[in-house]
């Protein structure tokens, strides 16, 4: 697993007819480290980029596996997520994503209160909203990804809050479909819009929708698959006394789209992080003072073209670089945008080489071996 050192290899491998990896060294503040950078031109109609994962959004599966399941040439990990719950004892971690997530052009997932993120501190004027994506124009770039839902009943249209995310704004009513996957739904109900550590609250209430029709309640959470064509709408203090007042047998009509802030191209792909360079200017309060192994996706020539970037977690390079150097180098590798993904011991960076069955991991994740994750960035050539 891992690369060769830098000098052992071509400064510059084809995966592919417009995508190439190529290794090098980056002096950080804390020391020498190592980067893995995968390439990849949009301009060629051949090349595309779309979302790695497990096929549930409550899922997690190391990023080669996820790359040649999918038959992708190359990908890195993606979005932070819901690793543990030590601050919940008895509650399931359900390995779901901080942000929205979009694949082949199908909405996944909308994106958690900011105050129940897994993942460091978010730059000033970001938020779990934000997004980088690739729309059907084939152009990269960085948005905001914001739900908009409705429940329709006989009583009146309740908002919706939440769209299979493992944590409900308080008082909010969230929708889950057959995409989460069969982990409990409980822990959505659990901290608040601030503090990911308060206690699960004790006032809920589940209805089960399908093909239109309330067919079951219950007073709490549950758990297992979701089949096709059923909704299960789960709320949290008002939320749940919105839904106590539905009945088995009556009409329920429930709603959901993510409205981008800035595009009105609609987005092939999409996934959270956090932005760090904008119009070729760092974001304002990065932080320069914690080093660490990272992940971070950059954007340049109008969005033609996409930098996957992950640095090497091997021992002699594990001090990795602060989100500062990051946006730093991504600006010296030519992005004009560029974003964070989840680092430490989920960066991973793989590539197929030219007439491989598969794809190898490029570099040496921190923990020694893969770490299972919710989703990531692949890139597919068709010929």
């Amino acid at each position: 697993m891992g690369a060769a050192p830098a000098s052992g290899v071509p400064a510059v491998t084809a995966m592919a007819k417009g995508v190439t990896y190529r290794q090098f060294d980056v002096q950080g503040s804390k020391g020498l480290t190592h980067a893995h950078l995968v390439t990849v031109d949009l301009r060629d109609p051949h090349v595309r980029l779309d979302l790695l994962h497990p096929g549930a959004v409550a899922a997690r599966a190391p990023v080669s596996r996820l790359a040649d399941a999918q038959r992708a040439v190359a990908g890195v990990n993606g979005d932070f997520f819901n690793i543990t719950e030590t601050q919940h004892p008895g509650v399931e971690a359900t390995g779901s994503t901080d942000g929205p997530a979009i694949a082949n052009g199908h909405p996944l997932k909308a994106s958690v209160p900011d105050g129940q993120r897994f993942g460091p501190a978010l730059p000033p004027g970001t938020s779990t909203e934000d997004v980088l994506g690739v729309g059907i124009d084939r152009r990269a770039r960085l948005d905001h990804l914001a739900l908009q839902g409705t429940v329709r009943t006989p009583v009146g249209r309740l908002p919706l809050g939440g769209f299979n995310q493992f944590a409900l704004p308080v008082n909010s009513v969230g929708a889950f479909t057959s995409e989460w996957g069969d982990v409990s739904r409980l822990r959505a109900t659990c901290g608040t819009d601030t503090d990911r550590a308060a206690a699960c609250s004790k006032d809920t209430y589940e209805v089960t929708v399908r093909h239109g029709r309330v067919v079951s309640t219950s007073a709490t959470p549950g758990a297992g698959a979701i089949a096709t064509g059923t909704t299960v709408l789960l709320g949290r203090e008002t939320g749940a006394d919105r839904l106590r007042r539905l009945v088995k047998g009556e009409r329920v009509k429930v709603t959901h789209r993510l409205v981008a802030a800035t595009s009105r191209i609609p987005y092939r792909f999409a996934l959270g992080g956090y932005p760090v360079l904008r119009d070729g200017r760092p974001l304002a309060g990065l932080d320069n003072g914690t080093a660490a192994v990272r992940t971070a996706v950059g954007i340049a020539d109008g969005g033609r073209r996409v930098l996957l970037f992950a640095l090497d977690g091997a021992p002699q390079y594990r001090k990795g670089l602060t989100i500062a150097e990051v946006a730093a180098e991504m600006r010296a590798l030519g992005s004009v945008d560029a974003f964070s993904l989840d680092g430490g011991g989920s960066t991973t960076l793989v590539a197929r080489a030219p007439g491989a069955s598969g794809v190898t991991v490029r570099n040496h994740p921190s923990g020694d071996a893969e770490r299972p994750v919710p989703n990531g960035i692949g890139v597919f050539v068709t010929r």
